[in-house]
């Protein structure tokens, strides 16, 4: 299923936290592939890595260093099919979760929901030495707040058929849940396939899992300290 909009109408406020992220990632991905070096070199040094974040002085790193990884991983970007599929997520629900908790708490949403994600895929594979990038973690929790903010509101979702495409709407309270299973279906099977070795999974699942579970939290906080909500979040 890929989402395409929001049934609704779009909010009043002009989200631009979420509009300077869809500039800003593909322009430092531009940066990455300008150049095969410079993109291997952000990846080497501000990527994210498990085993360096436990063990920070045998990569030759502080503890202040391999902390800051986990924000500037969330930056970068391994192709263009792992940033677009980003982008669109940001685009369609970014939007509205910034409009409904302002954009100083979407930015907070943003970079804890990403952390949170890396902590779970180091506590999945904490000796792992395979650099960990992108924003996917940050995407799942903007997707987690939004289940709990806006769980009725309906996406234009379009889905491939054998012959053909589908837009049906779907409410976010089907979405949403199914999006979760599939990511944490692939993580438990990845763990169960040679071994659960990260080399085999190839995708960061638990970071995912880890992110929207954050977000859930972030959504019921900000439920139960705002009593006022629009009728989408009922």
């Amino acid at each position: 299923m890929i989402p395409i909009r929001l049934a609704a109408s779009a909010p009043r406020e002009i989200p631009w936290v979420t509009r300077a992220l869809c500039i800003a990632l593909p322009l430092i991905f531009l940066l990455q592939f300008a150049d095969a070096r410079v993109g291997e070199m952000l990846i080497r040094v501000f990527g994210f890595v498990p085993g360096r974040l436990l063990e920070p002085e045998l990569f030759g790193y502080t503890r202040l260093e391999a902390l800051f990884t986990l924000v500037s991983s969330l930056f970068l970007h391994g192709g263009l099919v792992h940033l677009g599929g980003n982008i669109i997520y940001l685009w369609v629900f970014g939007g509205a979760v910034e409009a409904q908790v302002g954009s100083g708490r979407f930015v907070a949403l943003y970079v804890l929901g990403g952390v949170a994600g890396s902590l779970v895929h180091a506590a999945v594979y904490p000796e792992s030495t395979i650099a960990s990038i992108g924003a996917s973690g940050c995407i799942a929790a903007i997707l987690g707040a939004f289940l709990i903010l806006r769980p009725r509101e309906p996406i234009v979702t379009l889905i491939p058929l054998v012959i053909s495409w589908v837009l049906i709407e779907v409410p976010g309270i089907v979405f949403l849940p199914l999006w979760f299973g599939l990511q944490f279906l692939n993580g438990w099977l990845a763990l169960r396939s040679a071994g659960g070795t990260e080399e085999i999974a190839g995708v960061a699942w638990w970071a995912h899992v880890g992110g929207f579970s954050l977000g859930m939290l972030f959504g019921s906080v900000t439920r139960w300290r705002s009593p006022k909500r629009s009728p989408a979040g009922r």
